[in-house]
């Protein structure tokens, strides 16, 4: 009895998971940021979580403190510095789908600028602001919701500065995978942005 013939495909058989399918109307980058701040959001929320148990329920007094004073003018200054740091990051992105190259750059450059600025003026008030992460509970929540954001404003500018020498470079078109260097950043930028105002509100205004 002659054997059955084995399909010419066997031998070429795919192994592993199953390839993405081609209809989806989402990459694997976008994917990729979209479940990363979704984990970051559950970070915030739990430092969020400790700060309503400390100021609520804990119930430990004046919040803030009696003879401590948070510099809310400069805060909110500097909020609107990072709002509209999401506005210029937004332009640089549709420059560059309508392939305007020079919107692109200016727009990253202006949101890089921007960022930089919101995180200096933040380092500054933690020098000047007359107490410290040890100083009592107040403190420690205070440091812990603004250094955490912070940290990520750090990494948001780390990144902007890569979709910034790109663009210099010229490696972004108006094409919908051509400028992912781009929009990624920018979803995480917008993240960052949301979670300032936030932490500004419950912070500094609450």
């Amino acid at each position: 009895m002659e054997s059955a013939a084995i399909p010419a495909t066997a031998e070429h058989e795919h192994h592993g998971p199953p390839e993405a399918h081609a209809s989806s109307r989402i990459d694997r980058q976008t994917l990729g940021i979209l479940l990363f701040i979704v984990s970051e959001v559950m970070l915030f929320g739990s430092f969020f979580a400790a700060y309503f148990f400390i100021r609520v329920v804990a119930n430990v007094g004046p919040w803030p403190p009696d003879g401590l004073q948070l510099p809310k003018t400069v805060a909110l200054v500097n909020t609107f510095i990072l709002v509209s740091s999401s506005f210029t990051v937004h332009w640089a992105l549709e420059s560059i789908r309508r392939g305007n190259r020079r919107g692109l750059i200016m727009g990253l450059a202006t949101t890089f600028m921007l960022g930089a600025t919101f995180l200096f003026i933040q380092i500054n008030e933690y020098v000047h602001i007359g107490f410290a992460p040890y100083t009592n509970a107040f403190g420690s929540v205070f440091y812990g919701l603004t250094g955490l954001h912070g940290a990520h404003v750090t990494v948001g500018l780390i990144l902007l500065s890569f979709a910034n020498i790109r663009a210099w470079r010229g490696h972004f078109t108006e094409e919908p995978k051509k400028h992912l260097g781009v929009e990624v950043p920018g979803i995480y930028w917008h993240f960052v942005d949301i979670m300032w105002i936030i932490v500004f509100t419950t912070v500094y205004i609450l």
